[in-house]
């Protein structure tokens, strides 16, 4: 495509925005630390003159996994390995995080993206917590979407439960646990040959409520097993409003050294 088309195809298109906004006080899940912001300079820190030039900035303190986020290569192990088989005790050795499948090592994505809606396959609004999607819902959800995923996709999945964003607590759902796929679904998303996957959910998986043992079999067989990436805390809503089933997608993770995960402001284009 020449730079003439790519521009026209762009100015024709529009552009759905799936990030969640990072603030303090967002909601995070208790395994993460929180956000912080502080203003480190101020425009009034000091009198100004009627034409003196002045300045701010900020510091700000996260988390790889603050907000919409992917989750890279290093972030989950089993049996003390990692992707790949990586040792999990040594990739960690120097000091400078976990280098050989840090989140910077990760190419963007650039790629089909496909939306799964299954809170409206189900007749909906959201999906209830600790309710499984099966790989039977991502046969059907596909069927009725109209769309055939195919290796190398993004397959985006809406539980509904992005509605509830603005409600930290509930959003989290620590005391009444998480709606999201199975190891079923996982194993149906695996055998696609996808990149990535993400959902709605700041857990991307069937999550019950007051987890004190990190059991993550889903993200071990995507992550672990398959090398496929993991987003959480997606905004898809005005996506599925749209009825928007197939998309150019993007997102693209900071080049974090040795980071486990990126905060991402990722992109659907139709």
């Amino acid at each position: 495509m020449s730079a003439r088309h790519a521009g026209d195809f762009l100015a024709a298109s529009q552009v759905y925005d799936l990030g969640r906004p990072l603030f303090r006080g967002m909601p995070i899940h208790p395994f993460h630390p929180p956000y912080l912001f502080s203003l480190m300079h101020r425009h009034d820190d000091e009198v100004h003159e009627a034409d003196a030039h002045h300045g701010a900035n900020e510091l700000i303190v996260l988390s790889g996994h603050s907000g919409t986020h992917i989750d890279g290569l290093g972030h989950v192990g089993c049996g003390g390995r990692l992707h790949g088989g990586v040792d999990a005790t040594t990739a960690a050795r120097g000091g400078h995080g976990y280098r050989a499948l840090g989140i910077d090592m990760t190419a963007p994505l650039a790629c089909r993206g496909v939306l799964l809606d299954i809170a409206r396959m189900r007749g909906v609004s959201s999906l209830s917590p600790v309710e499984a999607v099966t790989a039977d819902d991502l046969t059907r959800a596909e069927a009725e979407a109209g769309v055939t995923v195919r290796a190398g996709d993004v397959v985006l999945i809406r539980t509904g439960w992005g509605q509830y964003w603005e409600d930290g607590g509930r959003y989290v759902g620590v005391d009444t646990g998480l709606p999201g796929p199975d190891l079923g679904a996982a194993q149906w998303l695996s055998a696609r040959g996808i990149r990535a996957t993400g959902s709605d959910t700041i857990v991307y998986e069937r999550f019950p409520p007051h987890s004190e043992a990190l059991q993550l079999p889903v993200h071990v067989h995507l992550l672990v097993d398959h090398g496929i990436f993991i987003m959480e805390a997606l905004d898809l809503e005005a996506l599925a409003a749209d009825r928007v089933t197939e998309c150019g997608f993007v997102a693209l993770p900071l080049k974090l050294v040795g980071a486990t995960g990126s905060p991402i402001r990722p992109i659907a284009i139709i």
